[in-house]
């Protein structure tokens, strides 16, 4: 029988939770979690995402995650598959980690993303050590939202929490934040129940949240890149590559993998005479030329930016 198809929306924020099989914890120890955060650092800044809660358990873990338009499967099968590998490799094993494929659930309202967030925050409540100290556990962005803990991987987005309570003072913010986090801990173990139960709280929506237009035109994106990079696009991507269109051709397949959602065998239609995997190493390449060198930024924002 088909697996039921996961329901997406372009402009969603999503709840994504993640399981490891029965026998194994999914992070054996600290170093494990730290590795995690690190790819989600590299994914979200390749993809151009945002994370507004995450906690790290042994077995599982909770993402409140904004693709801002990017696929959120493509994105959490990036993560997940490096974990994967580096999982296997440390502890000398093979084969699946994760308990089936990860769950998702869009947030579409106000409310359900307060939810989710306070109870993502929750989530330490039956470790004895933080039962009523949740917000000092280490691998939780509880403690950043309250300003006791470092974002250390500068992960996490907070603005669009805190504008959903229209309160300009960080102080005021923290604290409310603080007491509206424990004021659903009595249905911190169902995110459902807590939906159900009535939002105490009061606020103005001044996020200012954006999502990026990822179903770009592929031949109109293909002609901008090879206008401003002053090279006759169609032949290049075309042809042997040679090693002076080498970025030419990593920037394209970059830019159509992130602003066009692509899948690197869909863009291999367009760059020929390249394989699946040469395509994710050229992708890669295309995200350090974004990262190094300011001509290719700016031409990265300016098709981000247009409508």
């Amino acid at each position: 029988m088909p697996r039921k198809a996961r329901s997406k929306d372009p402009f969603a924020i999503y709840h994504v939770m993640c399981r490891s099989i029965s026998e194994c914890l999914l992070f054996v120890c600290n170093e494990d979690k730290d590795y995690y955060l690190l790819l989600l650092k590299r994914y979200l800044k390749k993809y151009h995402c945002s994370l507004y809660a995450y906690c790290l358990m042994d077995n599982h873990l909770h993402l409140q995650i904004d693709p801002k338009g990017f696929d959120i499967s493509t994105f959490m099968h990036s993560v997940n598959t490096a974990y994967v590998r580096y999982y296997n490799k440390k502890y000398n094993r093979h084969g699946h980690l994760f308990q089936d494929r990860f769950q998702s659930r869009i947030l579409s309202t106000d409310e359900y993303n307060l939810a989710v967030s306070a109870y993502i925050h929750n989530n330490p409540h039956d470790i004895q050590k933080y039962s009523g100290h949740e917000e000092t556990y280490e691998y939780s962005s509880y403690g950043i939202y309250l300003g006791i803990m470092p974002d250390r991987y500068n992960l996490i987005e907070t603005r669009f929490i805190r504008g959903l309570f229209g309160l300009r003072s960080g102080r005021s913010f923290r604290k409310r934040y603080r007491e509206f986090v424990k004021s659903r801990l009595c249905n911190h173990e169902n995110e459902e129940v807590q939906i159900l139960k009535p939002m105490d709280i009061e606020y103005e929506y001044v996020s200012g949240r954006s999502v990026i237009i990822r179903e770009k035109p592929v031949d109109d994106v293909i002609s901008y890149i090879s206008g401003r990079l002053k090279v006759h696009g169609p032949t290049s991507l075309k042809t042997k590559a040679r090693r002076q269109l080498t970025d030419y051709r990593a920037f394209t397949a970059y830019v159509l993998r992130v602003l066009c959602n692509l899948s690197y065998k869909e863009i291999c239609k367009h760059i020929i005479n390249i394989t699946i995997t040469s395509c994710s190493r050229l992708c890669s390449r295309g995200f350090e030329l974004v990262n190094c060198s300011d001509k290719h930024l700016r031409i990265f924002n300016e098709l981000a930016e247009a409508a």
